[in-house]
């Protein structure tokens, strides 16, 4: 894909449809600041979503070329988006697409949404122009992935087993599991706060949730017990 597919020439550049799907409203923000002017990049914000159901609604309503969707959201997370808009990604004349776009780099929430249908999965930390890109590349129906994200799917799909059940992990919910890993890399608090967009209180609460769920006392086991789980 050159530059110049991707809306450098101006207005009579080639143009994707997108819509944003994040619970955060500053994100969503600062994402269409960086990629929605479409005289320069090719990409029009069609519309927003902050959960589920605000983005089955928006995304029947609009039909995009392509959907940005957060993995985790209020009521089911990306995966009930992508189960819920499956008859769109098959409709034959005009498929729409989803990019997972994530904070998360765990390998179950990469698995979790390909294999519901999403057509890539690229973290938070991408550059605006780099974002363009995938978002056109899967709009032409290539497969997009950060590069150590790549090789979760390729090991997840190498092999016809199912990946066993972890009915422990399957206790918490996908925000627990969330600061569960933060907290086993070491992040404190107030940083977990920081980059998750929540109160250092929430964090505390999810903290506390996730130690009486897996019958844990401390931080120090609850790594210990993730870095065994390699949810590190």
């Amino acid at each position: 894909m050159t530059e110049e597919t991707q809306g450098t020439q101006g207005p009579a550049a080639r143009q994707v449809r997108v819509v944003l799907v994040d619970d955060h409203r500053m994100f969503r923000t600062g994402v269409q600041a960086e990629i929605g002017e479409t005289s320069r990049t090719g990409v029009e914000v069609v519309g927003e979503a902050a959960d589920v159901d605000q983005a089955v609604t928006v995304v029947t309503a609009t039909r995009p070329d392509v959907v940005l969707l957060d993995v985790h959201l209020p009521g089911g997370g990306g995966v009930e988006v992508l189960r819920r808009c499956a008859p769109l990604m098959g409709d034959a004349d005009h498929p729409v697409r989803f990019l997972a776009l994530s904070v998360s780099d765990a390998a179950e929430d990469v698995i979790g949404v390909i294999r519901g249908g999403a057509r890539g999965y690229v973290t938070k930390t991408i550059t605006g122009p780099d974002l363009v890109d995938s978002v056109f590349r899967v709009a032409d129906g290539d497969a997009v992935f950060s590069p150590r994200l790549a090789g979760f799917v390729l090991d997840a799909f190498a092999s016809t087993d199912a990946p066993p059940v972890d009915e422990d992990l399957d206790r918490l919910t996908q925000r627990e599991r969330e600061v569960l890993r933060l907290i086993a890399r070491g992040y404190a608090y107030k940083e977990i706060a920081k980059q998750l967009f929540i109160s250092v209180k929430t964090v505390e609460s999810h903290v506390s949730a996730v130690l009486r769920k897996l019958q844990l006392s401390n931080r120090h086991e609850l790594t210990r017990w993730a870095t065994a789980r390699r949810l590190v």
